[in-house]
């Protein structure tokens, strides 16, 4: 798997810039009688989820990202195409604020220090491999799990799963969520319908009832070309083996 730093801050270039963030758009379809995402209550759990911006907080948005547990105590897991393609590159300057709302940042802003990506993502932007696990430097001596705790990755849970799916529309300063079940888009994807997850919510995890995150919006179609229906690869053997190299 790649794991690379990330390149130096720099002014991020427009165009470059522009064909990243449409790129990270998701999406989701309209399944008839499906529900549709509300605002999300502040909550601990909730604050682990955080917006990826350009530089600062209130910079421009890229996606969604979320603190999952490791060793050093300084990693998050989002789609690896919001941080890296083969159109665009590396997007630079990135930083990650958990429980971001209305402009606030109430734990902080943690700079992207390094991204691991699977070899087959950065190749070609296979879609089997849309996942990324992010290194974040401390700030103020401290990390980011030991501000707002993290979730456990889980692996191997297969489908039909009941997973809440928090995220932060480019639209909104605020986050939604939403509840729903897992189902098989193909034997590595799967998806969920819920109204609601437009641009920015790439990379926004799927959380299942014992807190582990089991998917992020991404995968097939970069995650969905309509608001209603939105895809994760299967997290199975592909995460477990990248959450290893990430944390090694």
């Amino acid at each position: 798997m790649d794991s690379r730093p990330a390149r130096p801050a720099r002014t991020a270039r427009t165009v470059a810039l522009a064909a990243l963030l449409l790129a990270v758009g998701t999406g989701c379809g309209g399944q008839d009688g499906a529900p549709t995402a509300e605002v999300a209550q502040r909550s601990p759990a909730r604050d682990r989820i955080g917006t990826l911006s350009v530089h600062t907080a209130q910079g421009p948005r890229a996606c969604t990202a979320s603190v999952v547990r490791s060793p050093r105590r300084n990693l998050l897991v989002t789609a690896a195409h919001c941080v890296q393609s083969r159109r665009t590159g590396l997007l630079n300057g990135l930083v990650f604020t958990p429980g971001y709302r209305n402009g606030s940042a109430p734990y902080g802003t943690w700079p992207v220090q390094a991204i691991t990506v699977d070899p087959r993502w950065a190749a070609g932007d296979d879609p089997e491999y849309d996942v990324a696990f992010v290194t974040v430097g401390p700030v103020d001596g401290r990390q980011v799990e030991d501000a707002v705790g993290g979730n456990p990755i889980g692996t191997g849970q297969g489908f039909g799963l009941s997973v809440s799916v928090t995220g932060y529309p480019n639209e909104s300063d605020e986050p939604i969520t939403c509840a729903a079940r897992t189902r098989s888009q193909s034997a590595t994807q799967e998806r969920f319908d819920c109204g609601g997850y437009t641009d920015g919510t790439s990379g926004s995890p799927w959380v299942a009832g014992d807190g582990a995150v089991v998917g992020v919006i991404g995968g097939f179609q970069e995650g969905g070309s309509t608001p209603g229906t939105s895809y994760s690869i299967t997290f199975d053997q592909r995460v477990a083996d990248l959450y290893r190299r990430a944390t090694a």
